[in-house]
């Protein structure tokens, strides 16, 4: 009987080494994968080809406290390809956790490269990744970001990528720069805090400052009210993404009166019609 379990034991072993080594091979195929347009296949559990349908707005405007919660919603996140990267299998539903609504969902790369750094609750490291999400691809990541009707309205981010981006773009110049072998280094590491809340716009307050200065005589940069970083990014948003700007602001949800009126018919015959 102990021979007997023991075999079992190791069988069960080889198993599982060989079902993970099969799961990395597959991810590393996914992320070589070409971009599709249409759909791409993804390998199943039972080895069988599953493509992959594009993300084209189904969940748009649906809070994710409530798709959370429903029946089979992991597996249809799953059929759909990353809305960001184009080339990976869907696996969370990204969400702004400021307004609660879903954005779309995305890998769990592009999920990860979007989470800001966290040191505590109000205040965060901003890390290298940011130079991709407001320089290189900041279209692509804006256009994600603005998904959500909260932030899409109005025309800012969450608090902590707004803070982030404050930090790494509208206070830029202010950062001192060091000698360096090939010739001048940014000081330190940027970091951003804040007092309030964006709830409260008036109160709420964004300090920039630098972390391990390596001459130690820099602390805080700068320190910008949350409105007037609002204000920044709106002017940077429509000047690096005019596209989604236009689509922004408190104007996009005033396109129906609340109260229908009816079409009062023209009797004249002259074409015109009152509403």
């Amino acid at each position: 009987m102990v021979r007997l379990l023991d075999a079992a034991e190791h069988a069960q072993a080889e198993w599982l080494h060989t079902t993970r080594a099969c799961q990395a091979d597959t991810a590393l195929a996914e992320q070589h994968r070409p971009r599709a347009a249409d759909s791409q296949p993804a390998k199943g559990v039972n080895g069988a080809t599953i493509p992959l349908r594009p993300y084209k707005g189904e969940l748009r405007g649906q809070l994710y406290s409530v798709l959370s919660r429903r029946p089979g919603m992991s597996h249809q996140v799953a059929g759909w390809v990353c809305v960001v990267c184009g080339t990976a299998p869907a696996a969370v539903l990204d969400h702004c956790h400021e307004h609660g609504y879903v954005r779309a969902p995305v890998c769990p790369s592009c999920n990860t490269l979007e989470r800001p750094d966290h040191l505590y609750d109000n205040d965060i490291r901003v890390a290298s990744r940011y130079r991709r999400l407001f320089d290189t691809d900041a279209v692509d990541w804006l256009r994600h970001w603005h998904r959500c009707p909260g932030c899409r309205t109005r025309t800012t981010l969450p608090l902590p990528h707004l803070a982030a981006w404050t930090a790494h773009t509208a206070t830029r110049t202010l950062r001192p720069t060091h000698p360096a072998p090939r010739g001048r280094k940014p000081c330190g590491v940027l970091r951003v805090s804040w007092t309030g809340s964006q709830n409260t716009p008036r109160s709420c307050l964004l300090t920039v400052s630098v972390d391990f200065c390596p001459s130690g005589e820099h602390r805080v940069l700068a320190r910008v009210p949350y409105r007037e970083s609002v204000e920044r990014f709106g002017t940077w948003l429509a000047a690096t993404a005019p596209e989604v700007a236009a689509a922004a602001g408190p104007d996009r949800l005033d396109g129906l009166p609340a109260v229908p009126r009816s079409v009062i018919a023209d009797t004249s015959g002259d074409g015109l019609a009152l509403f």
